[in-house]
């Protein structure tokens, strides 16, 4: 009896230790999430950005002619795109930023303020020249993409430079190399060496106002 007893007790003693140690398994995440689409009319966020929330309102993509090669898609062109824009007050150039995504290379141009100033962006002859010292300027690459704002300036009140770098050299598949070839008298202008003469497309972005540049590879 005493044995049957001391069995019983030594097998709810292991019982008891059993369920204390058990393993508690942490919630599983169900595979089979669907993944949520973005929303229409909007586009990636560009460089650091791109981890932040995912996109960026489109405000208009401009409706450019159909390239030499006869594409179809009439967003993207080899031929001179302008929008012209008016007085009011020029508004301010902050930040120009490059990045190279699947299938072209993005160049954004950052203003303040409510709206874009009025832009013209061709492909140009080289060499260009500064417009203050007039000295020749031939961009890296076999075609060279000019972008000019206006009424626009890349300076504030003071004088100071907004965008501290007046050349930048991104050696993207496309674009090679920027650099600022005016700021005077209410017009901005850059221009882009390219490795070709290849297609490009304008889109307008908003929160904060944004001219993007995208040239195919």
């Amino acid at each position: 009896m005493r044995l049957r007893h001391g069995l019983y007790a030594l097998g709810l003693a292991c019982g008891l230790l059993g369920t204390g140690c058990q393993k508690q398994e942490p919630p599983t995440v169900p595979m089979d999430v669907p993944v949520v689409p973005p929303p229409a009319n909007t586009v990636p966020r560009e460089g650091p950005a791109a981890a932040a929330p995912p996109v960026h309102r489109v405000l208009d993509a401009v409706a450019a002619p159909a390239n030499a090669a006869g594409a179809t898609d009439s967003t993207w062109t080899t031929e001179p795109v302008e929008t012209p824009r008016g007085e009011p007050p020029s508004v301010t150039l902050r930040a120009v930023r490059t990045g190279t995504h699947e299938g072209y290379d993005r160049t954004v141009f950052e203003f303040d303020g409510p709206r874009l100033p009025g832009y013209h962006l061709a492909y140009v002859k080289t060499p260009v020249q500064q417009c203050g010292s007039g000295d020749d300027v031939t961009p890296p690459g076999e075609a060279a993409l000019e972008v000019r704002f206006t009424p626009a300036r890349a300076h504030d009140d003071q004088g100071q430079a907004t965008v501290a770098q007046r050349t930048l050299k991104p050696v993207l598949p496309s674009v090679l190399a920027l650099e600022r070839l005016c700021d005077f008298e209410g017009e901005v202008t850059w221009v882009l060496g390219t490795a070709r003469r290849a297609p490009f497309r304008v889109l307008e972005l908003k929160d904060p106002m944004r001219l993007v540049l995208d040239v195919r590879h």
